[in-house]
């Protein structure tokens, strides 16, 4: 499947089993604190949505099952994000002032330069 462009509207499924179906899971051990029990089971969860290639992780629990409802959460969140129209830049001006203190930095910067060169010989 391809993966959808950014700001585009994506159908949202209900249901976490919907949205579960449409995910490839894959399950790890989170590592970290957390004691024998954390580094000996698969408890984290990653969830890679395939239509829009968003990829969540959640391993803060050391339940998989807890650990797969915050994944879900995640990327409800993210294709939300994803689905939101982006808005469009205003190109704005640098105001009057901020281009007369930029050329004066500018030149004061210049002179001070100037004046660490090596003198020439007609100097």
């Amino acid at each position: 499947m391809e993966p959808i462009e950014e700001g585009r509207e994506y159908p949202e499924p209900l249901t976490d089993e919907q949205l579960l179906a449409e995910c490839r899971i894959e399950t790890f051990r989170a590592g970290g604190p957390g004691g024998q029990h954390q580094n000996k089971t698969d408890s984290a969860v990653r969830l890679t949505h395939e239509p829009s290639g968003i990829v969540v992780t959640a391993r803060e629990s050391r339940s998989q099952r807890r650990n797969r409802l915050q994944a879900l959460e995640r990327l409800r969140v993210a294709l939300e994000e994803r689905s939101k129209p982006k808005k469009r830049r205003v190109p704005t001006r640098a105001t009057g002032a901020a281009r007369r203190k930029r050329l004066e930095n500018k030149r004061r910067r210049a002179a001070q330069k100037r004046s660490r060169r090596k003198p020439g010989p007609d100097d």
